[in-house]
């Protein structure tokens, strides 16, 4: 369906048109990129499925950055619900190196929430570090935590992935990838990979850099970000992260923090299991194990993005982003504008790629817009 120049594909269930229109006018205000990916599904059922832009189709694999976070830590959800990881014991039980760093009272649960101090280490990660989660480990138990573990908290952005799958391997003798791959992915069939196959390489679509407005380069101009700061720290400044992501390489081992590639589709699809009766198979996720960990463990401001209440357990709470969705959402987003979600209270599963950053970075900000009209959708049917 073609709006303002702007074609549209996919389809849509009755009732979610409102859901193509959001999508197509925010598309049509977006003059730095029309290329996105919008994938719905309620209590398990494809009720949205839309994409557009150039080099775009459904099955295009675009990277979602820390969307990928949301795998990995479903992966460390369904070993706590099996009782082979238990959030309450402290990580040095588990990975007695992890006391060098001065965090042996830390526990599980604390790093979780991004309670452990170690969001980077000084100087930075040498870029073919940053792509090896165990590399990336071995390096963090030498770090002086950046403030005293448990005391604070602060977003771990590119390493939370290795220091909660450093736990995972200990304790099962496997990565959270090949976890991942065996109890998510696979069954599911799902697109979304943390570790790209090489023959899905031709499916990859590059990400591009940000395209600021003279206005938002102006802001940008203003305020340089410090390079001492926390947050520069947490996201290895001066380190490309959209040319570090474009490489193969990088993509191939799929860093459990932000190195994940998969397409809306397979991004909803993944919380739609979380939470749904899927082809047959119960839910991957008990009640009360979703309670546990969409519930807010952190509260009061980020010591390095400044956002307020925002962590249940290795997860984003987006009720905060938006307030349409109940308190028990939960979910992540990516870099480059990738939103996704599951709202228990709906059976709501949300996923959202873009090609291109979007201005700040985060989740973009059309995003606020379609997940009213989804919500809308819902409340009418």
């Amino acid at each position: 369906m073609t709006y303002d120049d702007i074609i549209v594909h996919g389809t849509v269930a009755p009732g979610f048109e409102g859901v193509r229109d959001v999508y197509a006018a925010a598309l049509a205000e977006d003059s730095t990129e029309p290329g996105s990916q919008l994938a719905v599904r309620l209590h398990g059922r494809t009720v949205v499925d839309l994409w557009a832009g150039d080099g775009i189709d459904a099955d295009s694999l675009p990277a979602v950055y820390s969307s990928t976070k949301g795998a990995a830590h479903l992966v460390v959800a369904l070993l706590v619900q099996d009782g082979i990881l238990d959030l309450d014991r402290t990580v040095t039980s588990y990975w007695p190196e992890f006391a060098a760093a001065g965090t042996d009272a830390l526990t599980l649960r604390e790093l979780l929430a991004h309670r452990s101090g170690l969001i980077g280490v000084d100087g930075g990660f040498p870029e073919d570090v940053l792509a090896d989660d165990r590399l990336v480990a071995a390096r963090l138990v030498a770090q002086a935590p950046y403030w005293e573990p448990g005391t604070a908290y602060g977003y771990h952005s590119l390493v939370i992935g290795a220091l909660t799958g450093e736990v995972v391997r200990r304790v099962t003798g496997r990565s959270i990838q090949e976890l991942f791959e065996e109890r998510v992915r696979a069954p599911y069939g799902l697109d979304f990979h943390l570790g790209q196959p090489e023959a899905l390489e031709p499916r990859y679509v590059p990400i591009r850099p940000m395209q600021p407005t003279a206005e938002q380069a102006a802001l940008l101009a203003a305020a340089p970000e410090d390079p001492r700061s926390l947050a520069s720290i947490a996201s290895n400044r001066p380190t490309d992260l959209v040319e570090w992501i474009n490489r193969p390489s990088v993509r191939a081992l799929g860093p459990a923090s932000v190195g994940g590639v998969g397409s809306a589709r397979g991004l909803s699809g993944m919380y739609a299991a979380a939470i749904s009766e899927v082809d047959g198979r119960a839910p991957l996720l008990k009640p009360e194990t979703l309670a546990e960990f969409t519930r807010l463990h952190s509260a009061g401001t980020d010591l390095v993005t400044g956002e307020e209440d925002h962590f249940g357990l290795g997860f984003e709470r987006p009720s905060i982003r938006y307030p349409s969705l109940s308190e028990s959402a939960f979910g992540h987003c990516g870099a480059a504008g990738a939103q996704a979600f599951a709202d228990p209270a709906s059976g709501l599963a949300y996923g959202y790629t873009r090609r291109r950053y979007a201005f700040p970075g985060g989740a973009a900000p059309e995003n606020e817009r379609l997940v009213a009209a989804v919500v809308r959708a819902v409340e009418a049917g």
